[in-house]
């Protein structure tokens, strides 16, 4: 009797113990589930985006509609749709580590190729599409379904007559542009304009100038230094064959400039004289010393298209004689620069002149510099492209207000290109 007591008691106490392992069993499995709920951010996101300070679990993020005041502010999630080799995709970093490194106001943009991140492309803030793939993009390769929270964001530095959207399926397509037309949702320029107070004024489609009369006399030393010139002008290109046609422009040019003994000089891959972008500075150096002029060429025609090699002359301390399709007023006061289009090959060539024999005329076109500074865009946080379309990503109210081009390819296609 005693024997099968001991049994039972056994019995019992061996179904108590594997009932306390299978409760501590469960108890470490929803430990270890919990864990790892809390290190997926570090297992997935970790692994891809380097040096980012904020790192979240994007599933848990975007549950979350309200942040707390001293919680960090909530992410924004941007997809790129396209290529994110081209430009301005190539820049932006991944993750917010773009952001952050270029120390923007709001660094809680989240940027990334992958449209599984978010377990369904639809919850990203921003789906962006790069101009120059949009070109060439089918039916078939758009998304297929979209949030009304979502904005869809055209995005290039390239000029539309270069990139044309030619196809219909676009209009009422974008809410939201990036590129270098000044009424963009976000500019993407190479330079920006401040005033004496530090303000930055410009570009605009309204400028409000000083006349060049009124403004202050250039100094005795700047004068001497714009006396030292000895050279007419030069241009600096490597793209010989462009939709412009400024390379006959050019040609044009030089004929003419030879009636007054002067010259046309130009430098690379286009012209007969070399300037090793190894010694870059002594070529800007260079233009600074010696040139009149440089010529700002555009390749191609578009409105508000304007480029770098605007700011190379005005850096430079020469005239810049431009070539584009932009209303330069929007960018320089006017009687600071020459515009080729306007005048012809002949007239330009004879303002030239007349302004190489006449110094105070000549000298007249830099007073400019006195009330204004011309700079690059990344130079300062609150005009940086990428702060800014992080910015805009942070404005309530740029976010639900309904906005799309229902017309795009009026909007963005020069007359006649399609």
């Amino acid at each position: 009797m005693r024997n099968i007591l001991n049994k039972k008691t056994f019995f019992l106490f061996l179904f108590f113990v594997v009932i306390l392992l299978l409760f501590l069993k469960t108890f470490k499995d929803v430990t270890i589930h919990e864990q790892f709920l809390n290190g997926y951010k570090i297992i997935t996101e970790n692994d891809e985006i380097k040096n980012i300070e904020v790192v979240t679990t994007p599933q848990a993020t975007r549950k979350q509609e309200t942040t707390e005041p001293n919680e960090a502010p909530k992410l924004k999630y941007i997809l790129q749709w396209t290529s994110a080799q081209g430009v301005p995709f190539a820049y932006m970093g991944k993750g917010q580590e773009g952001f952050i490194q270029r120390k923007c106001p709001h660094t809680n943009c989240f940027v990334t190729a992958d449209r599984n991140l978010l377990g369904d492309y639809t919850k990203f803030d921003v789906i962006a599409f790069a101009g120059p793939d949009v070109v060439r993009m089918s039916e078939k390769t758009l998304p297929e379904k979209r949030s009304p929270h979502q904005k869809y964001a055209f995005a290039t530095i390239e000029s539309s007559d270069n990139y044309p959207v030619c196809s219909n399926r676009f209009d009422g397509y974008f809410n939201w542009t990036w590129t270098f037309r000044l009424d963009s949702e976000v500019r993407w320029g190479y330079f920006n304009v401040k005033d004496k107070n530090e303000n930055v004024i410009g570009p605009n489609k309204i400028m409000h100038w000083m006349k060049i009369e009124d403004m202050e006399p250039v100094s005795e030393d700047f004068k001497i230094q714009l006396k030292s010139k000895s050279k007419a002008a030069a241009w600096f290109v490597s793209n010989c064959y462009t939709r412009s046609r400024r390379e006959d422009f050019a040609n044009e040019l030089q004929v003419e400039l030879k009636k007054y003994n002067l010259e046309l000089d130009i430098y690379g891959r286009c012209g007969n004289l070399k300037c090793s972008r190894d010694t870059e500075e002594a070529c800007d150096e260079m233009i600074r010393e010696k040139y009149y002029f440089y010529l700002s060429f555009e390749n191609s025609f578009g409105e508000d298209y304007v480029t770098e090699k605007l700011l190379h002359a005005l850096e430079f301390d020469a005239v810049p004689v431009v070539y584009g399709g932009a209303n330069y007023t929007r960018f320089m006061p006017e009687g600071i620069y020459l515009n080729a289009r306007e005048l012809g090959a002949a007239a330009l060539a004879e303002k030239m002149a007349y302004l190489i024999k006449t110094p105070d005329r000549y000298i007249d076109m830099f007073k400019w510099k006195n009330h204004y500074t011309y700079f690059r865009k990344f130079r300062r946080v609150d005009t940086d492209e990428y702060c800014l379309f992080c910015t805009i990503l942070n404005q309530e109210d740029k976010v639900k207000s309904i906005s799309v081009y229902e017309n795009f390819r009026k909007w963005w296609d020069p007359p006649n290109r399609c």
